[in-house]
């Protein structure tokens, strides 16, 4: 096998490959470094490559295979981590001049989890500021670009990620989602991202923004997804928002199929615009479901009116939290955060807790959708990559910081906290992908990627590869 079919093996495959010596983790970990060193200028997918760092696990995990030592589940499959969390030893970043500098001591949850599981981490992938933004820019990182359009959106803060997986920089990355930051990469870029439930992996430091964020995987298959939310998932008493429950074995379960589900498809939730190409890919996306053994009906979910107008209070509130740093950093912030945050200037205690009074009541409404209904399918985005300079693509109102006009259909299961996954189902007549979002109840993470894997026997797309 050649070095570049190394960097775009599964994750499954490799682990495997790895057990059995086909291959060693020394030789997968500098076949991905090499690939990195030749194609990543074009991308600008890593915020800190701990290249050597990446080397000296791979020879370790190598000798544990060659000693026969007891394996993980990852044992030697390289990974790579968003530059929102910690990784000892590793900068924390958070493409902001705020934090520049800043070197973890130790490692949250799940990247200790991946570790004890035998991934080598690469390093940490770029993220928007603070991951204030839906555009993959940063002012400490710059743009990081779509690999199958150079200058375009890769999307969102996990866009290192998802830019990342498609670009062939191994077959592992983890994301963020607090509303659709690996669920927009993944489309954008191509390749399968899930925002699992709330609480399923484990976030700390717990995160200051009313329980929207969520870790997840992004990767090119639906089975690599599940081997990697299988190492992550799991209890964490640091994080008081875990589940208490294991999760499922995803793996094993993965191929059960989606027979006798009821599914309803959604184009627009009833309030969301969207572009024509986007639609028409995703209605057509729709289709194969009917060959799944499901029964889909066009609906429009009884969501509460008013999320549209709750989520733009709620994002610039939060992002508010950032205001103490605007004395010294204003000129080195984005200056649509910058505007985020002053949008929420002047807003008291009181008129928070009544706009979160509201969004309860939605939470509720999207919970009652899910008593009648196992999925639900939307786009996952409403617009295909644009110019990575623009908040909005060319063709769409302006505004000072409101990217989320365009990502309708991602925060209400940030809001809801239930699973939500973006499966590649096309391409535009410009070349750029198009993802299709799969939504389930809550606690129904093994159901989406079930369905997920379904969609993408039916409809396959790891093979495609951008080209760079």
């Amino acid at each position: 096998m050649g070095d570049t079919e190394l960097c775009f093996t599964p994750a499954a495959t490799l682990a495997a490959m790895i057990r059995s010596k086909e291959v060693s983790p020394v030789e997968t970990t500098r076949a991905v470094l090499d690939r990195i060193a030749a194609v990543d200028g074009k991308v600008n997918a890593f915020a800190a490559l701990d290249a050597e760092g990446a080397m000296a696990a791979a020879r370790a995990a190598e000798a544990a295979v060659m000693g026969g030592g007891a394996l993980g589940p990852l044992h030697g499959v390289v990974a790579t981590v968003k530059d929102l969390a910690d990784v000892a030893g590793l900068p924390t970043e958070r493409g902001s001049y705020t934090a520049k500098g800043k070197i973890a001591d130790v490692d949250t949850p799940f990247a200790a989890r991946l570790k004890a599981a035998g991934a080598v981490i690469l390093g940490k992938t770029t993220t928007s500021e603070l991951g204030w933004t839906g555009v993959s820019r940063s002012p400490l990182t710059g743009i990081t670009h779509n690999p199958w359009r150079h200058g375009h959106n890769a999307g969102a803060s996990s866009a290192g990620a998802g830019a990342a997986a498609a670009a062939g920089f191994g077959p592992l990355h983890q994301g963020s989602d607090g509303a659709g930051s690996i669920r927009m990469p993944a489309h954008f870029c191509g390749v399968f991202g899930l925002k699992p439930t709330f609480g399923r992996v484990p976030n700390w430091p717990v995160p200051n923004n009313d329980q929207t964020s969520h870790n997840g995987p992004l990767t090119r298959t639906v089975a690599d997804a599940a081997l990697m939310m299988k190492v992550m998932a799991g209890p964490a008493p640091l994080d008081h928002w875990t589940l208490e429950a294991p999760p499922a074995d995803y793996s094993a379960r993965l191929r059960e199929g989606i027979s006798g589900l009821r599914v309803a498809y959604s184009p627009d939730l009833g309030h969301a615009r969207v572009d024509h190409e986007i639609a028409t890919l995703v209605a057509d996306a729709v289709k194969a479901f009917a060959g799944l053994g499901v029964t889909v009906e066009e609906v429009t979910p009884h969501f509460e009116t008013d999320g549209p107008e709750l989520v733009r209070f709620m994002w610039s509130t939060q992002m508010g939290t950032y205001a103490p740093f605007l004395a010294e950093y204003r000129d080195r912030m984005d200056p649509g955060l910058v505007a985020c945050m002053e949008e929420a200037e002047g807003r008291s205690a009181a008129e928070y807790l009544a706009v979160r009074g509201r969004k309860l009541r939605y939470i509720e409404s999207v919970n009652r959708f899910f008593q009648d209904w196992d999925l639900l399918l939307t786009p996952a985005v409403s617009v295909a990559a644009f110019p990575a300079e623009r908040l909005q693509p060319a063709h769409w109102p302006e505004h000072p910081w409101d990217w989320i006009s365009w990502a309708e259909f991602s925060w209400p299961f940030n809001f809801s906290g239930t699973p939500a996954a973006s499966v590649p189902c096309g391409f535009t007549k410009d070349g750029l992908p198009v993802g299709l979002q799969i939504a389930g109840r809550r606690f129904a993470d093994l159901t989406v990627l079930q369905a997920a894997a379904a969609f993408e026997q039916a409809r396959p797309w790891a093979d495609k590869r951008p080209p760079l």
